[in-house]
């Protein structure tokens, strides 16, 4: 661990600060973090013959379960009725992932690899972004804090696909972009209604559009530039080559045109 919950420094913070929507986004963000002990099981067990990565592992479930803990408490406190530990039982509830395999559903342990990286450059995006936006001194703090780790597991991650083969530049393509492509699955919106639905029923188009409409509007274009520049690394294309930077372009174009007015996420 490069830090702790002690680090950070709670008695600094300001509810003047805050605002509804990020407050949203917090909540779920943590269960999403503090589930990390079922990924573990499932990249030990695709990676039952490679003891150094095992151990790497479990170091990276241990980092993600603070972020968790950390981003929970922080709700707890910008919002008393919110709790944690009940909001992340029912996400259990809703969302577990197949821990049981014994091979990727990337099809390969480059696969998968590829896939963790994928996730990082997307978390520490995510937290780099939200630490930018929020005026809310403790949460920065909190997010400068994970957005570092994110980045670490990142470069983790990339160590440990050069040990093995890769497989062709199309496959690696076609794994990032359906990893990406699964920000729209069961996991975040399953997060975004234990956090904040209430007793209403599950709706996981609209709990995935409200995550990610929550998500979008923290995002600057330099954000986008260096979280795309990652994962064109990732699979091994020139981050500073032409279609790397068309990719940007797009990916920026696309998030402008998928944000909200921040005013509507507060209602």
């Amino acid at each position: 661990m490069t830090w702790s919950l002690d680090d950070i420094s709670w008695s600094r913070f300001t509810p003047a600060a805050i605002d509804a929507g990020t407050v949203r986004l917090v909540k779920a963000a943590a269960l999403v973090e503090a589930n990390a002990d079922d990924y573990v099981a499932y990249l030990l067990n695709v990676f039952h013959d490679d003891p150094a990565f095992q151990d790497a592992a479990r170091q990276w479930g241990a980092e993600e379960n603070q972020h968790g803990q950390a981003l929970g408490r922080w709700a707890e406190t910008a919002d008393p009725s919110f709790d944690f530990e009940d909001a992340l039982r029912r996400f259990r509830q809703l969302y577990r992932p197949d821990v049981a395999t014994a091979r990727s559903i990337r099809g390969s342990q480059a696969g998968e690899l590829i896939s963790r990286c994928v996730v990082e450059c997307g978390t520490s995006s995510l937290y780099s972004a939200l630490r930018d936006a929020s005026a809310e001194p403790v949460l920065r703090q909190i997010c400068h804090r994970i957005a570092g780790d994110e980045f670490r597991h990142y470069q983790l991650f990339r160590t440990h696909l050069q040990r093995y083969p890769r497989p062709p530049l199309w496959t690696r393509v076609r794994i990032a972009a359906g990893r990406v492509l699964e920000t729209t699955d069961d996991e975040l919106a399953s997060a975004w209604h234990a956090a904040n639905a209430g007793d209403a029923p599950y709706d996981r188009r609209a709990c995935a559009r409200a995550y990610e409409r929550h998500a979008v509007v923290h995002y600057r274009q330099g954000h986008v530039v260096r979280m795309v520049a990652m994962i064109a690394k990732a699979i091994e294309l020139n981050p500073q080559a032409r279609p790397t930077r068309w990719l940007q372009r797009f990916a920026w174009w696309l998030l402008q045109h998928r944000r909200v007015d921040p005013q509507v996420l507060q209602a």
